[in-house]
This record gives C-alpha cells, structure tokens and sequence, in this order.
C-alpha cells in the first residue's frame, strides 16, 4: 500500500534544525534563573526585555509567599473540573474580587488565558449569530470563533481592519437587524502596543444593537490611573460588557477570567466546554493572582512607574529613528520587515545581552517581521538605558536605523 504517512509533514519540517545547527535559533531558549529584570540562559546574564510580566509582581516576595501558603493548606492541584472537586473557595474569592476590580457583577475563573477566550466566545456563539472581530486580535479569540463556529455552526465571522472603525461600520451595516451581534477586540493589541478605539466600537455598538467583549491581557495593570485597564484609560466603565483577562501577565500567575452580568457569566459557566472539561487553576496560582490583585490596589505607583517606562522607550527608540507603528504603551515593537534581517538583529542584540522576542507572520501580517520589546515596572533606568544602547548600536550595524 502507498498511504502517505501521516508524519511525513514532521519529517519534511527542517527549518528549525537548520537554525539551531546555525546557532540562531530563537525559541524555546531554557531559562535557568529568573530574577525579573534579568535572566540567567547558558550562564549568561541578560535584561529582560520580552516578557508580559508588566508589574514585576512574579518575582515579588509577597506574592511567592501566598503561592506557597496555599499549596500547604490545598496541596499542589485541585485534581479537577470546576464542576466536579476543582471548586476552591480560593476561586469563589478570586472572582468575586476581580469581579469588584473591574467594576462587573461576576466572573468566572479559566486554567489559562488562552482557554478564557476559547471557552468564553464559543460558550456565547450561536447559529445566526454574528461575531465582528478586529483583524489583529490574539490567536486564542479566533480560535474561540472557530470552537465556537464548529459546535453552532455559525458562519457569520466578520474581521474588520485593524482599529479602524469605518470599516467596522460598513461591517455592521451590512448584517441582518434581526440578528445578534458581538463585536470584539483587544483592548491593548500584544504585538503592535496600541490601544482599541473602545468608545468608538461602544458608540456603534449601541447604535446596531451589539455586544462588546473585550480582551484586557496587556491592559490590566497597564492602563489606566489604578491599572484597571481600557475602560479606566477612557473614564468610562459601561464601554464593554464581557471583560477578558489573563492572570499570566500583570498578575504574576497563570490563569484567566471572564466578567459580567450575572446570568451571562452564570451562562458560560455551565456550557463553556474548556471550563467544563479541564482542571480548574491551581492553589498557588488562585493565590498568587489574589495577592498581585492586593497589591496591584495598594500601590498604583507601580502602574505609574510602568507608564513612564513606556513613555521613556517610545521616545527613545523613535530618536533613534526606529518604526514603532502605532505604539502607545509598554510593549514597543521594532518593526523590521523582512524575517531574515529580524532574526538577525534580534542574535545580534542576544549575543549582546538584550533578550526579545523575534515576531514574524503569522503573529503579525506578512512583511511586518518586528522585535517585540516589553517592560516592566520593576526595570531600573540604568537597565532601560542599556537597552536603548543595545539595540540602537546593533540597528545602525545592520542598517535598520540611520
């Protein structure tokens, strides 16, 4: 029999063993320490500049602390469903406590970020309904559209122009007025650092009888006065109706929420498939994001700290004459455009001490390859001016930058 061999896509992948072999590799590069601002591969020290961990609060002892306490009192795993054993009354006082940060009636608690997105949209998907989403929004909300789409076999995905909201217009426009709608978007975009035009989307959303659903990974902790996120950056709290986040990122855990009404969350908490079927968040996580949620309260200077770091590096590298697009916040993208020269200039910024991250279609479109640069409120001046001085000298090598 001449069957192709299913693998046979596996064995024909090479890409990836010729970079290691070359030494440039980008991936999967194993950290040994991680002390926050600066990390230890190879016996090497490097300035973090790639991670989410926007507040520090990973590394804070505080919230090491909690973790700990908690695995002494609950053990390392809840073993679980959260319909089954997998209920703490860490997650009833988690979410009754983000629930209250973000100024909505309930939430409910996910394992991971990734899986809020998929279990919350496909929950709420429906056959004739129609979902309206911004062109660059995360992986995990299309892969929620699609989970979603296959289960209600719902064909009526939109995808409008990236923070444009003519097009979102036209797109709502032309649907049914007898048909739901939900439109949704990032509230801070993960690769491109700008912020959703929400009172524009909230605005016509009233107008065509839409939900919103917003994705506040990179925005809580990072926006807004107290951290709140998008709707605290633009002083208004009723701009979304489902609010999104993830616990990996300002809240030094792992983990994931979705807020609001009442009987929506009450909703997706009985027909959410990945909350149904997964382990619910572990002890130490629920604890760790309780205590960044504590402290993230107590002390809003860190989310002032965290903003003038990313005024500081958008002026900085702009000086220096790199393209940052739209950037508006903390996460700084260098945008290259060619994948070969990124891969270069992001070894070249290794080999220096500088870890980021190395981005290339499809995370961003085709032609838009960019270094994706990240900071956090714990990064001291002197480490950020290092930074600058990295990637600036290795720019002007290569003749990325004047």
């Amino acid at each position: 029999m001449s069957r192709k061999d299913i693998f046979a896509k596996c064995y024909e992948f090479t890409a990836a063993e010729e970079a290691r072999k070359e030494g440039w590799y980008p991936y999967f590069r194993p950290i040994n320490e991680n002390h926050g601002n600066t990390v230890i591969i190879e016996g090497k020290p490097f300035i973090m500049a790639g991670s989410n961990n926007y507040l520090g609060l990973s590394q804070d002892p505080r919230v090491i602390e909690a973790a700990r306490e908690a695995v002494a009192r609950y053990g390392t795993s809840c073993s679980g469903s959260r319909f089954m054993n997998g209920t703490l009354a860490l997650h009833e006082e988690l979410e009754a406590n983000i629930a209250d940060f973000v100024g909505k009636e309930a939430a409910v608690c996910f394992t991971t970020g990734y899986q809020t997105n998929l279990g919350s949209i496909s929950a709420i998907m429906e056959t004739k309904a129609h979902i309206v989403t911004d062109k660059l929004n995360h992986a995990s909300i299309m892969d929620g559209i699609m989970l979603g789409s296959a289960f209600t076999r719902c064909r009526n995905i939109h995808r409008y122009k990236h923070n444009d909201m003519n097009d979102l217009r036209r797109t709502l426009e032309n649907i049914d007025d007898n048909e739901p709608i939900i439109i949704v978007t990032d509230g801070v975009f993960s690769m491109e650092g700008d912020i959703t035009k929400l009172p524009e989307i909230r605005k016509l959303a009233d107008e065509f009888g839409a939900r919103v659903y917003l994705d506040e990974a990179h925005a809580l902790g990072v926006l807004g006065e107290h951290g709140k996120g998008t709707m605290e950056h633009y002083g208004d709290n009723s701009l979304a109706d489902l609010v999104m986040c993830t616990f990996s990122k300002s809240f030094g855990s792992i983990g994931g929420f979705v807020a609001g009404e009442a009987r929506v969350i009450d909703y997706i908490k009985h027909h959410s498939r990945p909350l149904i079927f997964s382990a619910s968040m572990s002890p130490a996580q629920l604890a760790a994001a309780l205590k960044s949620l504590e402290i993230i309260r107590q002390e809003p200077e860190r989310v002032r700290r965290l903003q003038q770091i990313g005024d500081k590096m958008r002026k900085a590298f702009t000086d220096l004459g790199f393209n940052i697009g739209t950037a508006e916040t903390p996460i700084v993208p260098l945008i290259i455009g060619d994948d070969e020269k990124t891969f270069n200039f992001w070894y070249k910024m290794y080999q220096q001490g500088l870890y980021t991250n190395p981005v290339i279609s499809p995370a961003v479109p085709p032609k838009n390859a960019l270094i994706r640069t990240s900071y956090m409120a714990t990064h001291t001046d002197e480490e950020l001016d290092k930074a600058i001085e990295i990637a600036g000298n290795v720019a002007k090598k290569l003749d990325i930058i004047p």
